[in-house]
């Protein structure tokens, strides 16, 4: 695939570039800032764009919105969001949005090689990617407070991996179920967080943004 990378630090930048070209990639840019970031997406309309999060100028959020208006301008081109810490408001800010082709990872994810191509080869294919860290702790509450508290805990363990982006025949192999036993905890996750039944609607995606909400 073809690739942009937006990365400040010159170091990783350089490294991701050798390790994707060694799998086969083409890194057709590689930038330090959003407005780079930007411009270069405008021009090489890069199959995903990897992005981090704090770029300069004030490495707070640059990289965050620069993901979000790629999104908006060039919904064929992925996007996967690179991050030090796990994020929360920027990771509910990126879930809200329509679609696929998404991901939120941690940079120590990257380490992993493959799980980190293979993140990269499903955001390409139109999926969904989420660090299993980002997703624990934007669900970390009380059970006083929790919403979701309706839900039994295999309904649990299935709208987690949802919320990481696996369909339901991944969500089946990982938790040792059928597929038609995972489509009905699917549809009694959403009849117990009253999800409207809507053409509309995406109960699905309503059901993970309420899990990552909460």
């Amino acid at each position: 695939m073809r690739l942009i990378l937006a990365e400040d630090s010159v170091l990783l930048r350089e490294g991701l570039t050798r390790l994707l070209a060694d799998a086969g990639h083409e890194v057709v840019a590689g930038v330090g800032d959003a407005a780079a970031l930007l411009r270069a997406v405008a021009a090489l309309r890069p199959d995903v764009a990897v992005v981090d999060v704090r770029m300069p100028p004030t490495h707070t959020d640059e990289g965050l919105r620069a993901a979000l208006e790629i999104r908006d301008r060039w919904p064929a081109t992925g996007v996967l969001v690179l991050s030090q810490y796990v994020e929360k408001t920027y990771a509910g800010r990126l879930l809200g949005g329509a679609g696929g082709g998404l991901g939120y990872l941690l940079k120590d994810r990257v380490s992993e090689v493959g799980d980190f191509l293979d993140s990269l080869a499903r955001i390409h294919a139109g999926g969904a990617v989420f660090d299993p860290e980002v997703v624990r702790q934007l669900l970390a509450r009380t059970t006083r407070t929790d919403p979701l508290s309706r839900l039994s805990e295999r309904e649990r363990q299935v709208l987690a991996h949802l919320a990481e982006g696996f369909v339901n025949a991944a969500v089946a192999a990982r938790l040792h179920l059928s597929v038609s036993t995972v489509e009905k905890h699917v549809n009694a996750i959403c009849d117990k967080l009253d999800l409207p039944r809507h053409a509309d609607y995406n109960r699905r995606t309503l059901a993970v943004l309420r899990y990552l909400d909460a």
